[in-house]
């Protein structure tokens, strides 16, 4: 998913990221791999937007970033490709915008978490 992402071939990267979001839940529902659902959820935001559908590149962008336990340096690498094609495609839009500050707080709150762990 991630090379196919990487790579620009987002009818590939689509379908592994939906097999990944498929298989990341259990029968019961419980979530199995929450990191690998927020990446793909960034992948599908990534496709979205370079298909031109701002909206949902958004919502899918805030739920990979708004999700319960992620590991922050693996997340902003790649909601970072998604805030990069929203930049590129979305340049003047308030939802653009808003998304960069979102990764902002992010990446001011993993300092702070690592310069408090020293």
């Amino acid at each position: 998913m991630d090379a196919y992402r990487l790579a620009g071939e987002d009818s590939l990267a689509v379908m592994h990221a939906n097999e990944v979001l498929a298989s990341s839940v259990a029968p019961d529902g419980t979530i199995r791999a929450p990191m690998r659902m927020a990446e793909a959820k960034l992948t599908l935001g990534v496709a979205a937007a370079r298909d031109g559908n701002l909206e949902e590149a958004i919502s899918l962008g805030r739920e990979a970033t708004e999700s319960g336990r992620k590991s922050i340096p693996s997340l902003l690498m790649v909601a970072g490709e998604l805030d990069a094609v929203l930049e590129q495609r979305f340049p003047d839009e308030p939802e653009t915008e808003e998304f960069c500050e979102l990764l902002r707080s992010l990446r001011s709150g993993c300092r702070i978490r690592r310069s408090n762990s020293l």
